[in-house]
């Protein structure tokens, strides 16, 4: 006989396949005469699963036997020890014979599925079975099967007889037949509804209820991933009957009607187009092919429209029934438009019969030449919580829980209520991010509650699954004071499994340690009594026939603990073997009572910085041979020796005994991060727990983090005040230490830690049965490990709560999770657990095995018991806690006037000082003075170093800004002011004409009264845009620092405030649509791989089925980061953690940066947010002001020539043909420099600075300009000046035009906001009214409704003011323009391409232009293609570079040398930057002796040595300093 491997030495399998078949004989090989099947004979020592045979069949199969319809069978026969009895056997390989009945004999597979076994004896095997029919003819045959399997496989001759018992209802059956009636009551209603209402449901539409086709889907948005919402309430009973626009709308096809076709109208009432039908509904996942005239029957996705030629438009929109979706596609004569958008509509049910077809267009299966369409049944079962005392969830996961939980908290709160539930606890896994979204959804529902006269009897239990660590664990337990020179007895142990419980130790090896020297050993094999698992015969080498004649535990241990008396036990993760010691010894009746000590967590304390602590990583380190690993007699000899230099290292620290070191040895926040985590719930039951809650979660995240945020017991004990602390899951400290067999008083000890035990269902933990390292068999070892808890609970008067561990709302809704799971690589994603938020019914069912009593007891009673503890506590502070600065009113009133006197003299004009005052009045008088000063400070440090700062956003409305060196930009109306004499101008007619423009924009005027040139000034910019008229607008402070400065100003943040006061705001990343559509993608692209290896087909799904699926995916928490410039300001004697935990960006332990857990926008009511930006103008403006010496701020803002770089290229001396045909000289000019921008100034030929301003606002606005004012501007309707380009123009309009000024502002605010035009604005009715009653154009309204986002006046003006400044130098210093360009802004500068010849730059824009052209440019080439017209516009106007000096050029910015430009090293390819940096500093030392001198100073390497050889840059260098005969 020859090894497997031998005879087919060629087959390749994968290891886990071929580690079974490795040592298996061959003893036979034969086939059929007609070639039709191949048998292949093997004899093992070793039981082979049938999933190992049957997947090793389908190798031989397809790789050795690949004759066309060829089979191939293994006949496995099996030479087992004597440790396998029949019993054995069957307990061991009962999953094999399911699963080979389950492939051949189909009919005994269910019956003995359904069966349950025992051994009357050794060798009679008897069998219940349920009595029936299929039984009854079966038994007889499956009796003869189980004969011959033990006969023919194992050599054992077994008696079978079988017994017949009455079948019993499971729990799925009463389940389901509960769901029915509750749907046939559901049904009922609905049909006596509407025959009530007359809408005349026929036999058909009732017959849809039922149709095969129906899916169990949730109404909740997430759910169905339908994009509709579940009704806070009830179930809205007509919603059953007709989902579709207004019920009394005219049909389709009425008198009237241009087409001629459906004159006459249907005598059918629910037909809504075309003819009337009837037939059977066909699901739609059964509509892959093109099967002609069909009818389907779901929900509307989306619609599209595209009108074609012939004046007719085609509707497209996606149906789902919630087993798939397919496009449907109406051509309808653009008359009929209008009544078909009312009938094709989202959300709407609709039944429609049409012809699949392939579509070529979109290369799938859908429905076109559509016959009619009816109304529609929405058919989704809505399950009901109709107990009469509920249920509260204890256990829940949000789309927040770490890429694991996939529902919507708002969804699941609503779905509580619904269900009339009293609470629900929120507990993601390790954050609390979900808080915010639960609060601000109660608060709404609370609102929508007390407006109907309500009060919402519902509250949010704020919690979190922790990680938890034991860090109380004491590296020696029962210390009593033993010095480290008495007996130690140093030991290890092989087990057949983890569990102490049921598994068995198989090898007992000990080495005893005296005055720290090894005195004596101990070894033995230990009989199990049962078969060793191939894993544990693996890993260990040991087998049975090594065991065989081996004494049993109860021989042996006496003798072992016999040798351990009074020494105290020594082990390597001693929790483990001396579990198994104790566990042992108590069932022969042998009391353990000693000390131990963990050399793990030894380890762990004398030599922290390991990375692991594994016996084999010790061993290494210590220097210490470890022969045989995973052997008890070698492992206790290498822990021993390991033992002997650790009690050295013990007496080097002053430690001489067990006390000490217990003393000494507590854990550091190394060793804690290194433990092994738990699962465990801590809820907050009152103020101060969310608060220690808080300060939990934010030490999980600083001060733990290591792959899982984690908590320490020692931790959670000292903020234990107000908070709840229960047991979790399988994967909690309880449920683990059950399974494993830990000892009672171990377990004792973790009991005691909790406030409640928790259980779930059954299903939950099924994945269990499967796991080869785990002893549970079957679901009855599941609810024993239960039924043990609710005795730990009785036990020690703790109470046990049934949880679902809610990961998603419903059954259906298992599919997004599947597909997450897949994604992050879980091999087991398709066998989801049934975690979903189950009734009160459904809950008391999976708990009826302990009994009614105590069923309702932990399902109804203790979770309200544990919710009457836990108080209605809010998750955020409601109050504002803005910073204090002392004085600052004051401080901020005397820095404006003394500003505004420096500017506008000593006697203030009425107008300025009005305007001071009001402003002044409403910002202190609202408590913002301290925002103001922080920004004023910020800014004047920023000047003061250097930079320029840019205002962002609405500030610049502000006087009170200006006049603080806040922003520069002026917001009184156009004015004229003499700088010497004060002389003013506000109010004359020539300076009115200008109202509403820019004051800049002015002709040039001497003052009448000294004769100096008078300074034009102002923007016309009303303050309200920033505070609103009552100042209840939260205003923002946003300022654009230079790049190089921003770090810089955020350090004197915590100058102003004190370190620890300012935090970075942080941000939540979520699965966006694109990467959930990728997620689903690739899911079903690794099924159709894994189907296609199996011979099954591939899985094809639809783009419009995709798509619906991806829904349900978006929006899960995938990291965490920070805001570009955020900084969140916590006032002087607040704690943080009375508004949000903190945690650093990405967890990312290696950075300082500390963020806001929340996401900023839930605390920002709360903290202060500085906006401190890094911009490039800032930046760009300090480096032209350091290459030409001129102050920007005295920079004129009304040059012509500054102004013709937005009208043509004349100021530059060039014509378009000289650079591509680019009309104007805005090329490179922040704001205006791209071709849209600058398509937008031919398009409005600006005249003044006002216009540019204008031009700003359009460009940064979302759909104000493409498709709105462009639109208007074109078809004469409106102007430059007239169309709505910045958020301050409604306003000023709306006001001059009669309306209310509150009004007027809430209008802008709802349009700037998009709240308009996505439909969001439920005042926009009565407001569209009150505009056109006061004369407001329709196209203005028109306009209003398309805004999804506008740019304040203040913040275009900014902008504006930076972008002319960088005008006025192009124009003026063009050498230090383009050199400051290249150096900050053109970050795709390639040196080859751009600067070696003029000729190779033109080459490349022609290739590149081609590209653009046929729509085949990269990113990477426009980029480039940008940069190269800024350098062709540079050699137009006759600059030039030089090429680049290794002992001048800089590794950063370019310089101007000789009248050329220079440029810098990180613009050459395998240069860079950092080698750039390198070689600069290099420099300095003098001449490079050779290439190879330059790489060791430079320390660069050989790539950016040979790209500056081949660039010619180091000339004729050397490559080395050594010198031949031949250069002498």
């Amino acid at each position: 006989m020859n090894k497997f491997f031998e005879v087919f030495s060629t087959l390749k399998v994968p290891e886990e396949i071929g580690v079974y078949l490795t040592d298996t004989e061959v003893t036979r090989v034969s086939k059929t005469s007609t070639n039709s099947l191949a048998r292949v004979y093997l004899s093992s020592e070793r039981l082979i699963s049938k999933q190992v045979i049957y997947k090793a069949e389908d190798a031989l199969k397809k790789q050795i036997f690949r004759m066309k319809n060829m089979d191939v069978r293994i006949i496995d026969r099996y030479r087992l020890s004597k440790q396998y009895t029949p019993v054995k056997i069957m307990e061991i390989y009962y999953d094999s014979i399911l699963f080979e009945l389950e492939k051949y004999w189909t009919l005994e597979y269910n019956l003995l599925k359904n069966s349950q076994w025992e051994f009357d004896g050794e060798h009679c095997l008897v069998l219940t079975l349920e009595d029936g029919f299929l039984s009854r003819t079966y038994a007889d045959t499956l009796a003869d099967y189980f004969k011959k399997i033990f006969l023919n496989r194992f050599g054992f001759e077994i008696d079978v007889i079988y017994k017949y018992a009455k079948k019993e209802g499971s729990h799925y059956e009463l389940e389901n037949e509960h769901k029915l009636n509750l749907r046939v009551a559901q049904i009922e209603k609905n049909m006596r509804a509407a025959q009530a209402a007359g809408d005349g449901v026929n036999e058909d539409s009732s017959k849809t209820a039922f149709s095969k086709g129906t899916s169990t889907s949730s109404k909740s948005e997430n759910a169905a991933s339908s994009g509709t919402k579940s009704n806070d309430g009830a179930v809205q009973e007509n919603s059953r009957q007709s989902s579709f626009g207004d019920k009394n709308r005219t049909q389709f096809g009425q008198k009237g009607s241009q087409n001629e076709y459906y004159k006459k109208k249907p005598s059918n009432p629910d037909v809504l187009y075309g003819r009337d039908f009837d037939g059977d509904v066909t699901p739609i996942e059964q509509i892959d092919t093109a099967i002609g005239d069909v009818i389907i029957s779901g929900m509307v996705r989306n619609v599209e429209m595209r009108e074609i030629r012939n004046e007719r438009t085609i509707i497209m929109f996606n149906v789902t029934d919630f087993t798939d979706t397919i496009t449907v596609k109406v051509f309808a004569k653009n008359e009929q438009v209008p009544e078909l958008s009312g009938v094709i509509k989202k959300g709407n049910f609709l039944k429609i019969k049409g012809n699949a077809t392939f579509d070529k267009y979109d290369q799938e299966i859908s429905i076109a030449n559509v016959w009619g369409i009816r109304k529609g049944s929405d058919t989704r079962q809505v399950r009901n919580d109709l107990a009469l005392h509920k249920r509260v969830e204890l256990h829940c996961h949000t789309k927040m829980s770490d890429m694991d939980g996939v529902s919507y908290v708002s969804d699941i709160i609503k779905q509580a209520i619904r269900w009339g539930h009293k609470a629900i606890a929120i507990t993601d896994h390790g954050v609390v991010q979900a808080f915010t979204d639960a609060f601000h959804t109660m608060s709404d529902l609370k609102g929508s509650y007390a407006k109907k006269g309500e009060k919402l009897d519902f509250k949010i239990i704020y919690g979190v699954e922790a990680y938890l660590v034991d860090d109380t664990k004491q590296i020696v337990t029962n210390p009593r004071g033993q010095s480290f020179n008495d007996t130690y007895v140093v030991f290890d142990l092989e087990t057949t499994g983890f569990s102490a419980e049921v598994d068995r130790i198989i090898e007992i090896g000990a080495v005893k340690v005296c005055n720290g020297e090894i005195v004596d050993r101990f070894s033995t094999f230990v009989n199990p009594e049962i078969p060793i698992p191939f894993r544990i015969e693996t890993l260990t080498h040991i087998n049975d026939q090594m065991v065989m004649n081996a004494p049993r535990i109860e021989e042996i241990l006496p003798k072992f603990l016999e040798f351990c008396e009074d020494a105290v036990m020594v082990a390597h993760n001693a929790e483990f073997d001396t579990s198994f010691i104790i566990n042992k010894a108590e069932k022969i009746g042998i009391n353990v009572d000693t000390t131990i000590i963990d050399t793990v967590l030894l380890a762990q304390f004398l030599m922290p910085n390991l990375h692991n602590y594994k016996l084999d990583t010790l061993t290494k380190h210590l220097n210490v041979v470890l022969e045989s690993h995973h052997r008890a007699v070698d492992d206790a000899a290498a822990t021993a020796d390991i033992f002997v230099k650790m009690i050295k290292m013990l007496y080097d620290r002053d430690i001489p005994d067990v006390d000490k070191l217990n003393e000494e040895g507590k854990m550091d926040e190394n060793a804690i991060k290194k433990l092994h985590q738990y699962h465990c719930i801590i809820l907050a039951s009152n103020e101060m727990g969310r608060i220690n809650l808080y300060r939990l979660v934010s030490a999980s995240h600083l001060q733990y983090f290591n792959r899982f945020p984690k908590i320490p017991k020692s931790l959670v004990n000292q903020y234990r005040e107000g908070l709840i602390i229960g047991s979790a899951c399988e994967a909690g400290e309880l449920f683990r230490s059950l399974v494993n067999g830990r000892s009672e008083a171990e377990i004792a000890r973790i009991v005691n830690f909790y406030d409640y035990l928790e259980i779930q269902p059954i299903g939950n933990n099924r994945f269990m049965i499967e796991k080869e390292d785990c002893y549970v068999q079957n679901e009855e070892d599941l609810r024993n490990l239960n039924r043990r808890i609710v005795e730990l609970g009785d036990k020690f008067g703790k109470p046990v709560v049934a949880t679902c561990d809610v990961h998603f709302l419903n059954p259906e809704d298992e599919v997004y999770r599947r597909i997450i799971m897949a994604g992050k690589g879980f091999d087991d994603a398709d066998n989801q657990a049934p975690l979903y938020l189950h009734t009160t019914e459904e809950m008391l069912h999976e708990c009826d095995y302990l009994g009614s009593d105590k069923a309702y007891e932990v399902v109804v009673t203790n979770t309200n018991k544990i919710m009457d503890m836990c108080e209605e506590i809010e998750p955020v502070r409601p109050d504002k806690c803005p910073p204090f600065i002392e004085n600052s009113d004051q401080m901020l009133r005397t820095i404006c006037e003394n500003r505004a006197h420096e500017i506008y003299g000593p006697e203030l004009p009425q107008i300025v000082t009005e305007r001071l005052e009001r402003e002044l009045n409403s910002i202190i008088s609202n408590g913002y003075s301290v925002m103001y000063i922080i920004a004023q400070k910020l800014v004047w440090k920023s000047n003061d170093d250097g930079y320029l700062v840019g205002s962002r956003g609405s500030v610049g409305s502000s006087l009170a800004a200006t006049m603080a060196g806040i922003t520069e930009v002026n917001p009184l109306s156009p004015h004229y002011l003499c700088p010497k004499c004060y002389y003013n101008d506000f109010y004359s007619d020539e300076v009115k004409a200008f109202a509403g423009g820019a004051g800049c924009d002015m002709p040039d005027k001497i003052c009448p009264k000294c004769g100096a040139k008078l300074n034009k000034m102002g923007f016309d910019i009303p303050f309200e845009t920033f505070l609103g008229f009552k100042g209840n607008k939260e205003p923002d402070i946003d300022l654009n620092f230079s790049n190089e400065y921003q770090s810089k100003a955020h350090a004197y943040t915590e100058v102003i405030f004190g370190k620890g006061q300012t935090f970075k705001a942080g941000t939540i990343g979520t699965v966006a649509e694109k990467t959930a559509y990728g997620f689903v993608m690739k899911y079903f692209e690794e099924k159709s791989a894994k189907n296609a290896l199996e011979g099954k087909p591939p899985i094809v799904k639809r783009k419009c089925e995709i798509e619906r699926i991806a829904e349900g995916c978006i929006d899960i928490r995938r990291t965490t980061g920070q805001h570009p410039g955020g900084i969140v300001v916590l006032p002087i004697g607040e704690e943080i953690h009375s508004f949000t935990p903190v945690q650093h960006p990405a967890n990312d332990m290696t950075t300082s940066i500390v963020t806001t857990h929340f996401d900023y926008h839930s605390i920002d009511h709360n903290l202060l947010k500085l906006d401190i930006l890094g911009h490039l103008d800032p930046t760009m403006i300090r480096m032209l002001q350091d290459l030409t010496g001129i102050d920007p701020l005295e920079i004129p803002l009304d040059s012509k020539e500054v102004m013709s770089l937005f009208q043509n290229t004349s100021a530059l001396g060039i014509k378009p043909e000289d650079i591509g045909g680019t009309k104007l000289g805005a090329l490179g000019i922040p704001e205006f420099g791209t071709d849209f921008a600058m398509q937008m100034l031919m398009d409005t030929k600006p005249q003044y600075f006002s216009d540019l301003v204008r031009i700003a606002g359009l460009a940064h606005g979302t759909d104000v300009w493409l498709g709105n004012a462009q639109t208007l501007i074109k078809e004469g309707k409106a102007t430059i000046s007239t169309a709505i380009c910045t958020r301050d123009d409604i306003m000023i309009y709306l006001i001059q035009k009669g309306l209310d000024s509150e009004e007027s502002f809430k209008i802008m605010e709802m349009v700037r906001k998009g709240k308009v035009a996505s439909g969001k604005c439920k005042e926009w009715p009565e407001w569209k009214q009150h505009m056109i009653d006061h004369g407001v154009p329709d196209w203005y309204i028109w306009s209003c409704e398309r805004i999804k986002y506008m740019f304040p006046k203040a913040h275009a003006a900014a902008y504006v003011m930076m972008a002319w400044r960088v005008a006025y130098c192009k124009v003026f210093y063009p050498l230090a323009y383009y050199t400051a360009y290249f150096s900050i802004r053109a970050t795709a500068f390639d040196y080859e391409k751009m600067a070696m010849s003029p000729v190779r730059l033109e080459h490349y824009i022609a290739e590149y232009k081609a590209k653009k052209a046929e729509g085949t440019i990269s990113n990477t080439e426009e980029d480039e293609l940008g940069v190269m017209r800024i350098v062709q516009e540079m050699h137009a106007r006759g600059y030039e570079f030089t090429p680049i000096d290794i002992y001048k050029a800089k590794a950063r910015t370019f310089q101007i040398i000789d009248g050329k430009i220079m440029p810098s090293f990180k613009v050459i390819s395998k240069v860079g930057e950092v080698a750039g940096e390198s070689i600069e500093i290099a420099a300095r030392d003098g001449e490079f002796l050779s290439k190879d001198d330059l790489r060791q100073r430079a320390k660069i390497g050989q790539s950016a040595i040979d790209k500056l050889s081949e660039l010619g840059i180091l000339g004729d260098m050397t490559d080395s300093n050594q010198l031949s005969l031949f250069d002498l």
